[in-house]
């Protein structure tokens, strides 16, 4: 249950989506029933699987293209990727700290400048951090620097370099707010024709904002489970949105960042606080988390291992998660954030059957 290599599964690499499908609205849906039943649909259908008088909350952050490559001095390849404003650091007049993951063949040192072809030079600002980060400092707020020279941050598992085409396939129809990492994948798959068959149903939409960052992709290095800690990200839950949810009726999370926002604002059963907040929430059979808002969770296929599969496991059973992943790896389901999606169901709250 601790174990990284519980949440293990086999997948063939072809399998990994390494395009969007060719309509948002094409992609597979797989359905594991509250009785454990195994189904196969078309995210068209999704309005007709979800209770008539239900929310679905989407996350409406928008990714920024937060990859940046560059070099030093002396020549040496650096990449870059802006993970969160940082304003605690101090930077120089005219610029922003921000916190970046840094890929370079040598260790960077405070004061170092990074090169970056038609731009301003960067500066990093201070030694790399316990969790691999550093500070770097980036003209502007750093926004508008990233939209003239940053690239889409695809997945490492996409074997390709980002397109232009990226830059709209990998936001959502809710993408709003900049300051997202990663794309919160199961809004992939949303179009304006699927919310119109929701609405028909009597089923609302809502959103929150979390901005995806190193929390929800980071691997879990540690043996045991307890020992992994979370990366910090924000999030912020509107006024409306907490209304929705008080009113009681059936919460479907469109995400697994959607999920863990509503979770980590609970403040009891069907409540949740509005306004601004941080989580560094960890979800995981056996964490002891006890499920108070979300009912329903539609979500993309995750990694093996993955802090995003445990939590899917905790919220639907790990025996059953596990066994409807072999079902879409024997159907041919594609997996990752370009690939299909899932809907699952909260399990009571029995330890005994997570």
């Amino acid at each position: 249950m601790f174990s990284p290599s519980d949440y293990d599964f086999a997948l063939p690499p072809e399998l990994i989506a390494q395009e969007p499908a060719a309509a948002r609205e094409a992609s597979r849906l797989l359905h594991l029933a509250p009785d454990g039943a195994v189904t196969d649909h078309a995210f068209t259908e999704l309005a007709a699987l979800l209770p008539a008088d239900a929310v679905v909350i989407a996350n409406d952050t928008r990714v920024i293209p937060a990859r940046v490559r560059g070099h030093k001095s002396s020549g040496g390849g650096i990449e870059l990727l802006f993970l969160e404003p940082e304003p605690s650091t101090p930077a120089p007049a005219g610029s922003a700290a921000w916190r970046c993951l840094a890929r370079a063949r040598r260790p960077l040192r405070p004061g170092q400048r990074v090169d970056i072809d038609g731009a301003p030079a960067l500066e990093i600002l201070t030694e790399r951090a316990a969790d691999g980060t550093v500070a770097v400092a980036a003209p502007g707020d750093g926004l508008a620097f990233l939209d003239a020279h940053g690239h889409i941050p695809l997945p490492r598992y996409i074997h390709r370099p980002d397109r232009p085409a990226d830059g709209e396939r990998y936001q959502t129809m809710f993408a709003r707010h900049p300051g997202a990492v990663a794309a919160p994948t199961a809004g992939l798959h949303m179009t304006p024709a699927i919310a119109e068959q929701l609405a028909a149903r009597g089923i609302a939409l809502a959103t929150l904002t979390l901005h995806v960052g190193w929390g929800t992709f980071a691997p879990v290095r540690e043996a045991d489970l307890r020992d992994h800690r979370m990366h910090r990200e924000r999030y912020i839950i509107p006024e409306a949105t907490a209304a929705l949810v008080a009113t009681g009726r059936p919460i479907v999370a469109l995400g697994t960042t959607a999920l863990r926002a509503l979770e980590a604002a609970a403040t009891g059963p069907a409540t949740v606080a509005a306004g601004p907040g941080a989580t560094d929430l960890f979800i995981y059979p056996g964490s002891g988390h006890a499920f108070q808002v979300v009912s329903h969770l539609i979500t993309n296929f995750h990694l093996p291992g993955s802090t995003l599969l445990m939590l899917v496991c905790a919220f639907a059973g790990t025996d059953r998660v596990l066994a409807a992943y072999r079902h879409a790896v024997a159907a041919r389901y594609r997996f990752f954030s370009y690939g299909d999606a899932t809907l699952l169901h909260r399990l009571p709250a029995d330890p005994a059957r997570v």
